[in-house]
Formats: structure tokens, sequence, C-alpha cells
């Protein structure tokens, strides 16, 4: 194993897996994103094509002025020489900036597909994918990685088609002209080649650690500036400490910047001074007493410029080939998340449910659940029946196992064995939209987006108007206090809605769940955090979202569910009892234990 730093600079582990990986990504795949562009990328290939043909006149034209024009001071045949350099000149241009719009056309097209498809296959996985995940790695993978791609992705494509159509080109043009000369000129091939097989592999190593320790740099970002970030750092004054975490990963950063900027650049030196020479070696070789005399001075000038015109695009050819392989680590880290499995799918054949006819009775039947890497069930053959418009609370000590089942119901994850249905239509065989049409979650972590009041409320129901938002915020008891700030529903709520406080939060929340009009819900210890006098307010929002609806409600407090049709009371993972509040009391079992 090797050790790479990390953001929080102590050495974090690459497995095997990893470099595994980034040697198995396949040039076929890469190649297969640009599958949808062939006939604008066969439009580039033909224009580069007709650019190097038409460039590969050049030099006979310069040849005849030197052989023919200035000898004979023909002014006929010069002006039209010239005429005819001034033409390929301009014709090249034209089709080189045809070509540059087409290319960087596609190029574009591809990184928006790459960019959304990683999007929306993320917004596919499981809560569980999320909570083993850092969220500064999810941005930095569509952002940075896939940032990084766009030279490569926009340019590589057309700079090995002009490249290598321009060697052809150019060769052919050569041996017309000398081919003994063309021979002394590809002596260089071999040890360039070798050089840039060498380059190539340094240059891949280095990308791979640069695109983690950038990864490491987006979570300090992250978890250093966001709102409660920023409220730990000053509370526990900890501020020194993230700078200085920050300043690590930021000049590790810099190191691999720079080592990735001069990997190989002595060695393509060297090559550089190599080519160089060689035009010296061809003066050389005219010189020879068996080519003394064979060559024009006109044909001379002309090989020199092609061989000039060879090697820009052979070390053209060259460096993409190092630029290629060193973001295969980049593609690698891309692919790895579009291979992702899905752990909580759409149904094949979903089964239609309507939630403006769904009746609401939930079954949960013989259910098991293990959380991934555990060895103890968090749920184990649980069994409940709550019938349409009646209210269920679930209760029990931290760990037993509330907040797991009421994930289930909201499918954040998908049970192991035995299954949860809803008018007998299992969980799984729902559409995801459908099933959070019908299922609302009010929790205790309140998350409102960057936006206004009106933006936040109308995120759970788009088409929602104005007088369907202040319905529902008088329906929650915020209406009110919404209307008295000075810019009312257009007020902006700020980053996870610090503007407000936790019971204003709180009832923001059960708003935004009021416009979707959910036939059962889920009310997960929604104010265990609030004050006792915030918390009355918001439970008269809840009771008026509860009307009619059937409700799994849990708490910690067991005096905001005494009212409920029924109590279950969880123990490690298992029903231990259940009844009406009055019931258990009397049993004096866990219940009981509980309340008393």
């Amino acid at each position: 194993m090797d050790r790479t730093p990390d953001g929080r600079g102590a050495g974090r582990t690459v497995s095997a897996a990893e470099k595994a990986q980034a040697r198995d990504v396949s040039l076929r795949r890469i190649g297969g994103l640009f599958a949808a562009h062939r006939r604008p990328l066969a439009a580039v290939v033909a224009i580069i094509v007709a650019s190097s043909v038409i460039a590969m006149a050049s030099p006979f034209l310069l040849r005849t002025v030197i052989d023919r024009a200035l000898p004979d001071r023909d002014l006929t045949l010069l002006a039209w020489l010239v005429a005819g350099m001034v033409a390929v000149a301009a014709v090249t241009a034209v089709l080189g900036v045809a070509q540059t719009w087409i290319s960087t056309r596609v190029g574009q097209e591809v990184m928006h597909r790459l960019r959304t498809d990683v999007f929306a296959h993320l917004q596919r996985q499981s809560i569980g994918f999320f909570v083993r995940t850092r969220t500064g790695e999810v941005q930095s993978r569509i952002t940075n990685d896939i940032g990084g791609m766009q030279s490569v992705v926009t340019s590589t494509a057309t700079s090995i088609a002009a490249n290598l159509t321009t060697v052809v080109a150019t060769t052919i043009a050569m041996l017309a002209l000398s081919w003994r000369l063309t021979l002394v000129s590809a002596i260089v091939l071999p040890p360039a080649l070798w050089l840039t097989r060498r380059v190539a592999r340094l240059r891949r190593e280095i990308t791979a650690q640069r695109q983690r320790e950038l990864a490491d740099l987006t979570v300090t970002i992250e978890e250093g500036l966001s709102v409660s970030g920023i409220r730990l750092a000053k509370t526990l004054g900890t501020g020194a400490a993230l700078v200085d975490r920050f300043t690590s990963s930021s000049a590790r950063l810099v190191d691999l910047e720079l080592r990735s900027e001069l990997a190989g650049r002595w060695r393509m030196a060297a090559m550089t001074v190599v080519f160089a020479a060689i035009p010296a070696v061809i003066y050389l070789g005219a010189g020879l007493p068996g080519t003394a005399g064979t060559l024009t001075i006109g044909t001379l000038v002309a090989f020199t410029a092609l061989q000039g015109n060879l090697f820009r695009p052979l070390m053209g050819l060259l460096n993409v080939g190092v630029t290629l392989t060193a973001s295969l680590a980049l593609f690698a880290r891309i692919f790895e998340y579009l291979d992702l499995p899905v752990e909580v799918a759409e149904p094949a054949r979903p089964v239609p449910l309507d939630p403006a006819t769904a009746r609401g009775h939930l079954r949960v039947e013989d259910v098991t659940f293990s959380y991934p890497g555990s060895d103890t069930a968090a749920l184990a053959g649980v069994s409940l029946d709550v019938p349409a418009g009646t209210s269920l609370a679930l209760v029990g000590e931290t760990g037993s196992g509330k907040s797991t089942l009421a994930a289930l119901l909201s499918r954040l994850h998908d049970p192991d064995a035995g299954r949860i249905t809803i008018d007998g239509i299992d969980l799984r065989d729902l559409r995801l939209t459908d099933l959070a049409a019908v299922v609302g979650v009010v929790s205790q972590e309140t998350y409102l987006l960057h936006g206004t009041v009106r933006d936040n409320l109308r995120y759970a129901r788009p088409d929602a108007t104005d007088a369907d938002i202040e319905a529902a915020a008088r329906a929650a008891r915020i209406h009110d206090l919404i209307s008295a700030l000075p810019d009312g529903y257009d007020t902006m709520v700020g980053s996870r809605g610090h503007r407000f406080s936790g019971g204003e939060q709180q009832r923001l929340a059960i708003a935004r769940t009021l416009l979707r009009d959910p036939r059962i819900l889920v009310l997960d210890e929604a104010t265990s955090a609030l004050d006792t006098e915030t918390e009355r307010a918001v439970q008269r929002a809840l009771d008026e979202l509860a009307r009619g609806r059937t409700v799994v409600t849990i708490a910690h407090r067991l005096s905001t569910v005494r009212d409920a049709d029924r109590i279950a009371v969880l123990d490690h993972g298992r029903i231990v009892e259940s009844g009406t509040h009055d019931t258990l009391l009397d049993h004096h079992g866990r219940y009981a234990t509980l309340v008393g």
C-alpha cells in the first residue's frame, strides 16, 4: 500500500483496488462518450484532412519560388506563387476556425452529459452512500475531476486527428522531395517514443494523487466555511487549526501541481534539442559525396521547412499521449461513481398508485434490516398494521431502531427481509415519485435551501400558487411571522435556513410538507430539539398537518404521543409491546418504565 497525504494532515491509504481501477479504464469506454457525435466528428476529420493536404502545397510553392521564379526573374510566376501561399494560409485559417467551433461544441456537449449523468446517478443512490461518503468528495468529483477532463474531452480527439494527418501528409511530401533525407529525419523516433511512455506513466500517478488532494481540500472548505462549520469553529476556538489544515493541504497541492507540470520536462527538453539538431544533420547530409549535387537549394529549403512541420505535430502526438494517459486517473474516478450499484432502485414494472386516491393503509410485515458492515440487526422481525387515518407512535431508548424504521417507511433503505406495503402494494413496486407524494416526512433535521421563503415552500410543489403557499403557511402557524418580515415571502432564509430559529425552520418544513398533501405522515422526532414553548407552537402545526392522515410518530418526549391510536415499544430492533397509552401503563412493562 502507498500513503498519500490527505486533507487532515494524516496519511491516507491508497488501496490496490484504486490503482487497479485506474489501470483498467477502457479507452473504448472513453471513446463511447463520443458515439452520439459521429457526424460532427466526421466533419472535423474531413476538415482536418483537407486543411493538412492544402497546407502541404506551401513547401512546393516555396521550392518553385527559389528554384525558378527568383533565378529566372519571372514576376508573373512569382506573383501567382505568392498569391498561392496567401490563399493556402487563408483557407487553412478558415478551416481551423470551423474545426475549433465544431470540436469545442462536441466536447462541451460530452462534458455536459458526463456531469448530468454523474449527478443523476448519485441522486439515485441510497442515503447510506451519502452517510459513508464525504460531501466534499462528491463535489470534488463533479467539479474538479470532470473539470480536469475538459481539455482532454474537448481537444484530444481533434488534436490526434490533426497531428496524425499532418504527420502522414508531411512524411509523404518529404519522401517526394528526398527519401534519403527522410530516413535521416526518422532517427529521432525510437528515443522519442520511449521517453514519452515513461513520462506518461509518471504523469498519471501524479494526477491521481492531485485529484485526491483536491477532494480533501474541497472537504476542508465545505466543512470549515459552512454556517454550521463556522459556528462550531468559533465556539470551540478551532479556527487556527482549520487554517493550518487548509494551508497544509494547499501546500501539498502546490507540490503536486509542480510535479505534474515538470514531470518529464527535462526529457522533453532533450528531445527538443535533438529535433533542433536534425536540420543541421540534413545540411550535412546534403553535402556528403553521395548526395552532393543531387539536391537543389529550393528542395533543401522546402525539405527543411517540412521537417520542422513534421516535428511539431509529432511532438503534439507524443504530448497528447502523455495527457491522455494521465487523464485516465480522472476517468477512473468518474467511472467509479457511474458504476456504483443503485441500492434503492426504481421498479422494473411499477405498480400505479394515484396519490390523490391513496387511502394510506400502512403495513410492516416481518421486516429485518441491518446496516452495511454491521453484524447486529437494526430491526428484526418487525410487524405492524396501521389502518388508514390512524396514528402509530414508536417509542424506545436511543438505538432501539425507531429512526431506522422511519427511514424504511420512506424507502431511504430497503429491508433485508420482509416487506412494507401501502394499500397492499410493496414499496419496492412503487415509483419513487409516487412514494414521495404519498409519504411525507418531517424530522428534527430541517433542511432549508439558500433562497427565499417562497422558493423553499414551492420546492415541494413547483406548480403551487401563491395562495396555496400562504394557505400551507397558515396551517403551519408560520404565516403571520413571514408576513411581518420586511420582504414577506421573498425573504432570503440564508444558508441552511439560519435566518430563522429552530422552531420557525420546523414550521416552514411543516408548511412545505402540507403543500404536498401526503396521505401518510412520518414525524421523526420533529420537536425533540425545541424548547417547551416552541414545541407547543410546532405541535399545534403538526396536529393540523396530521388531521385526516395516517401518522407514524417517533418521539423521545412521551407526552407528545400519549393520544396515539397505538403505541409500539421497540427494544434492540424488536417490538416488545404495543397498545394504547392506558393499556401499556396498566401492563407495567417497558413503556411504563419509560414513562415513569
